[in-house]
């Protein structure tokens, strides 16, 4: 049996709020909850024991594996991949005696956004404030400290560019600053330390 709804498709142990909007053709698994005021796209999958907060953006055509907390001020654009047990953040310093709602000067919360087409590995750590580039990937377990950079590649702790990617997935390898997908053809110029679609 499962929660019915002329848009979008949910286990019944799924706790979704009735503020919250979610695209049509969304599927939300088993031990989820998705909070008032978040923003779901359509054609999402939302993996169980998922926690979507109130204020989350996500984007159509995303997919989030399962145990993974998006918390406020996290943004995720179309087309994204988050594998499972990805950790975001939200607060740079937080304090269980300080909380930021309470004492201001001790900073804010920061907001993390996840670009169009991204990939992020099972396990990564996403600290916040950060900007993972379009079409990127994240290796498994890397944490990630600084904005990711178009379609690279980054692994390790902290996450560093350790090659760049297609917009398929394949590894691309340039020569005289040009690369052709050898999957898909598309091709990318390099220029300094970033790429753009050609």
């Amino acid at each position: 049996m499962v929660k019915k709804n002329k848009k979008f498709w949910a286990h019944p142990t799924a706790d979704i709020s009735t503020t919250a909007f979610i695209g049509e053709g969304t599927k939300i698994w088993n031990q989820s909850q998705v909070a008032s005021g978040a923003v779901i796209g359509k054609k999402c999958v939302i993996g169980h024991n998922c926690l979507i907060c109130n204020g989350v953006k996500i984007g159509s055509e995303v997919k989030l594996e399962s145990n993974i907390d998006v918390w406020n001020l996290v943004t995720i654009e179309d087309g994204v991949f988050v594998g499972p047990s990805v950790v975001f953040t939200n607060d740079p310093n937080p304090r269980a005696r300080f909380p930021k709602s309470q004492f201001p000067q001790f900073g804010s919360w920061k907001k993390t956004l996840v670009k169009e087409g991204a990939t992020i590995g099972a396990n990564a750590t996403i600290i916040c404030g950060v900007v993972i580039g379009r079409s990127s990937m994240v290796g498994a377990g890397a944490v990630v400290t600084k904005d990711i950079p178009d379609y690279a590649l980054v692994m390790g702790v902290p996450a560093k560019v350790s090659g760049w990617v297609c917009e398929c997935g394949n590894k691309i390898n340039f020569k005289n600053k040009k690369a052709t997908c050898l999957i898909c053809e598309k091709k990318y110029f390099k220029s300094s330390n970033s790429i753009v679609l050609i």
